[in-house]
Formats: C-alpha cells, structure tokens, sequence
C-alpha cells in the first residue's frame, strides 16, 4: 500500500520482530508498556498470539523517505472474539443468522489487556496525517482480507474521536467499581442497603 503524495509506504508484518525495537517504540513512547515492542514481542514469543491462537498478527507499520518508521498499529485478524474483553457474541450470532460470516474479523487491540491506551502509534512530527494514513490503511486491509468488521477496542479518547470523526461507529460501554467502605462481612454490607 503506498501513498506517493506523502512518500509514505504502509506494510503489513506478520511478527512484530519484523520491525525492530527502536522502530516501533519511537512511535509507541513510554507511557504505556503494553503497546510497546517488548510486551507484543513477548505475547507472540510466548506462543500466547499466533496464528494457531486465532491471533493472526496483521501489525501496520508506516515507512517514510528515509524508511524509518514513522506510525504503527497493533491489529490482528480474528477468527474468534476470546481475549478481547469486549462481548461481541451477540452480534457475530445476529450476522451469521442473516447470512453473513462474522469472522475473520480485523482487531486493533492489545491480546488479553483490557487497557485503555494508544492505538495508533506515531513519531512526533505530523500525528495527524500519520492517523489518516493508518486508518486509510485500516480500510484497505478490511477490502484486501474481505472481512465483516474492523474493531478498535480501548483507545485513548483523543483517538476515539479521531477515528468518530473519520466514520467509524463509537462504542461506548459503562463500568460499575464496587469499594468497601469497611464492610467487615457480605451480611454488613446488605444490611446497609434499603429494601427497595
């Protein structure tokens, strides 16, 4: 996939080692180890998330002039929904009930880590056109693989709204934290609450 305007070159890598280390956590920073080299590397290296895991490794990695890395982004192709902590059962069951083939799926995401954090990593520069890039490339991928559905799960609000502003669909879900508040037993604690 190229785009000539901006002499940016997108490849898909199948194994994270096929980009180095310094690569692609120049554009991931440091704020959040699990988008970063090492933490992906491990899951793949593990045997954790791999093609036989039903985590087929599917990584964007753009290039520029020099072919240095200049934006990446975690994504897999599906062909389950295990390991991703957003419930989409309902929906796979509803479009193969209408005649479609829910999966492969393509998953932007970190493998078993319900984190909310970066998705589209990008050196420092342009983060803009570097986003439109990876999402241009995002969508060529769904045509190339013929998939149902593109799933971007916990990503920074920043890009959620990137992403709401380039069409995608926002999900939205909610969480309940239960605290102790000194509760010394499960009984004390439904003793504080009203009958209706």
């Amino acid at each position: 996939m190229s785009n000539q305007s901006d002499k940016i070159i997108l490849h898909v890598i199948s194994k994270i080692n096929e980009v180095s280390a310094d690569s692609w956590d120049a554009c991931a920073g440091s704020s959040n180890p699990f988008v970063s080299h090492a933490f992906l590397s491990a899951l793949e290296e593990s045997g954790s998330v791999t093609n036989e895991t039903g985590w087929m490794p599917q990584h964007l990695i753009a290039k520029g002039k020099k072919d240095d890395v200049v934006a990446c982004m975690p994504m897999y192709l599906k062909n389950h929904s295990y390991g991703e902590y957003i419930f989409d059962w309902g929906w796979a069951d509803a479009f193969n009930r209408a005649g479609g083939q829910y999966y492969p799926k393509l998953q932007v995401a970190i493998p078993f880590t319900p984190v909310t954090g970066p998705r589209m990593l990008v050196r420092k520069g342009d983060p803009q056109t570097y986003q439109k890039i990876l999402i241009n490339g995002m969508l060529k991928l769904v045509e190339k693989h013929n998939v149902s559905s593109l799933h971007i799960t916990f990503p920074e609000k920043k890009e959620w709204d990137v992403l709401g502003n380039a069409g995608f669909i926002q999900r939205t879900s909610k969480q309940f934290h239960w605290q102790n508040q000194g509760y010394r037993s499960f009984d004390q604690f439904l003793d504080k609450l009203a009958s209706r």
